[in-house]
């Protein structure tokens, strides 16, 4: 490809939404096969069936498709009517789990809701849900010419409360994200440098005490680092070992897919938070290195959403879209590579998990709805669309 073609194409209006809509579709695509070859042998132990994991991925995926379509096509005045009411659906989905016989507990973990044929987390519809309602804030008050309102009081009591909820049942990995969600919104309203890294000390000192009162998250956080160590190499360094050892038996090119010798029993959760290891072991350096880019791209096109809109809320909503994004990938890639503790968050698109499949869609939908929302884009889309069609 020319020079001047691959120019033609970035400059191209509508690259943004065309990065997002292939991106997001390739992560899908490799996450349904590489759910398939980490989660088989597990399936089979633990459900009789090799595909039965990767079968309730792929439904979970047949749904969420239309739905980002349908999303998609929404006017932004209906999004801006559910931002309303984002935080108050936010906090009735998390203290529905608190209710017995409808909450259920996962691995210590007490943020799901038994549906008696599947679980949801209905945190992670939260997450969206909060970004909405947060950039609804922050858009009404700057549209009202109220360019000096304190947006840490306005915004960070309703994270603080569905953080506190998360919390509740145990899931400081959740509880992580929603609050660096909240730190994105903040830094992208455009408060004082010095503010945000007091409001980061804090977290930090936040995350420190949690960590120091649960001994189970005082024994992550003391083997990330050396999950080898012989005293607690068969207690909680055994995830972030067996992650490393599958990532450096993988070399550049890896062992071939289906290959993991971890997924057999040795890498627990292989298929949801540990899923790169097993993507590394299998499709080697350059498997790792083409599923980073295509993370990298999905962030990058949300941004370019946000920066291109002119609209409060567009833009509030992509970046903390692009942001939610992007600390999952961090935290999920952070654990698996041992340079961060494990927290249990999923890899976005890549990783099983129903949840927060759909509530990842949702987000790529109202970032198809935003560039859309571009007469510019709209009328490139529409035109690339007609010639396609009668070619």
């Amino acid at each position: 490809m020319s020079k001047s073609v691959k120019s033609q194409r970035l400059s191209n209006p509508a690259a943004p939404f065309y990065g997002l809509v292939i991106s997001a579709s390739v992560l899908s695509v490799i996450g349904l096969i590489m759910v398939f070859s980490a989660s088989s042998i597990h399936s089979l132990d633990t459900k009789g069936s090799s595909i039965a994991i990767v079968f309730r991925q792929l439904i979970f995926l047949a749904i969420s498709i239309p739905m980002a379509f349908f999303l998609a096509r929404l006017p932004m005045e209906r999004w801006k009517s559910l931002a309303k009411f984002g935080l108050a659906i936010s906090i009735i989905l998390l203290l529905i789990v608190r209710i017995p016989g409808i909450g259920k507990s996962v691995n210590g973990n007490r943020n799901w809701i038994s549906l008696k044929f599947v679980d949801v987390q209905p945190s992670e519809l939260a997450k969206f849900l909060l970004i909405l309602w947060a950039s609804h804030l922050l858009a009404t008050r700057i549209n009202a010419g109220l360019m000096r309102v304190n947006v840490l009081a306005l915004i960070a009591p309703g994270f603080l409360i569905a953080s506190a909820l998360v919390m509740w049942g145990r899931d400081l990995g959740t509880a992580s994200v929603i609050m660096a969600i909240l730190g994105g919104l903040l830094f992208v309203s455009g408060i004082p440098l010095r503010l945000v890294g007091t409001l980061t000390a804090a977290a930090a000192i936040a995350i420190g005490f949690f960590i120091a009162t649960a001994s189970y998250r005082a024994a992550r956080w003391s083997v990330f680092l050396n999950p080898f160590d012989p005293a607690q190499y068969k207690n909680e360094g055994w995830q972030p070992a067996h992650s490393l050892l599958g990532l450096a038996s993988g070399g550049i090119f890896g062992v071939g897919l289906g290959g993991s010798r971890q997924k057999w029993g040795n890498l627990p959760e292989a298929h949801t938070d540990f899923i790169f290891a097993v993507i590394g072991e299998e499709l080697g350096l350059l498997g790792t290195l083409f599923i980073l880019g295509l993370l990298g791209t999905l962030i990058y096109c949300a941004l370019r959403i946000a920066m291109k809109t002119s609209d409060p809320f567009t833009r509030f909503a992509s970046a903390g879209i692009g942001v939610w994004i992007a600390i999952q990938t961090v935290l999920n890639i952070g654990s698996a590579v041992s340079l961060l503790p494990v927290v249990g968050v999923t890899l976005p698109l890549v990783s099983y998990g129903g949840s927060a499949l759909i509530a990842t869609y949702m987000g790529i939908g109202f970032l198809a709805a935003s560039a859309l929302s571009d007469p510019e884009i709209k009328a490139e889309v529409k035109r690339a669309l007609a010639e396609r069609l009668h070619r």
